[in-house]
Parts: structure tokens; C-alpha cells; sequence
């Protein structure tokens, strides 16, 4: 624990699969950003052709245990994540980066 209040550092909702967690959907959003063109929410992105479309959920393992993470679509399908491919339920290393971040 990190504290007496504080949520667990590791296991089931523990801090380093929260922060894992975090760190795929940034890394997910920042991908559909590059590949759309444009930020979410921006108005510039309406009828620019290939178009945000939702996420839809998806589980992966990770060194610090099962995660679920949003993943994000697009209207044209062409959209190809690369930091968890499709088909991909395993993904590590995310979760040593994360734990060496918190004790720097």
C-alpha cells in the first residue's frame, strides 16, 4: 500500500495498472491523431473524410496484470494501431517503465 488510505501499488486496480492503462490510451490517442489528422474535438476535423469513430474496448496483458484499454476507431476502418495491434492481447515492457518512473 502506499499509504493507509491510498490504493495499492500493484495487483487488481493498483496504482501501476492505473498508470499502465493511462500511458497505452495516451500513446492510442496520440496515434489516431496522427493517422485522422487532428486533435479530438477539433472542429476542423468534420467532413475531412476519414473521421474519429468511438473506441471500443479491449483487454491486454500486461507485466503488471490484465488491463482494459479504450481503443480508438476510425469511420474508414483504415485505422492500424501500433503500440497494441490488432489481434495483440499481450503487451510488455509498458508497466517496467512505468514502475521505474515512479521510483526515480
Amino acid at each position: 500500500m502506499l499509504g493507509p488510505r491510498g490504493p495499492p501499488l500493484t495487483g487488481e486496480g493498483g496504482l501501476l495498472q492505473q498508470l499502465t492503462k493511462r500511458v497505452l490510451e495516451s500513446a492510442l490517442e496520440g496515434e489516431i491523431t496522427d493517422h485522422v489528422g487532428y486533435d479530438k474535438h477539433d472542429p476542423s476535423g468534420r467532413d475531412s473524410g476519414d473521421s474519429r469513430n468511438g473506441t471500443r474496448a479491449k483487454a491486454v496483458l500486461t507485466d503488471v496484470g490484465p488491463v482494459e484499454v479504450k481503443v480508438p476507431r476510425d469511420t474508414g476502418g483504415t485505422f492500424e494501431p501500433q503500440i497494441v495491434r490488432k489481434r495483440q492481447r499481450r503487451v510488455f515492457g509498458i508497466g517496467r517503465g512505468a514502475a521505474g518512473f515512479l521510483f526515480v
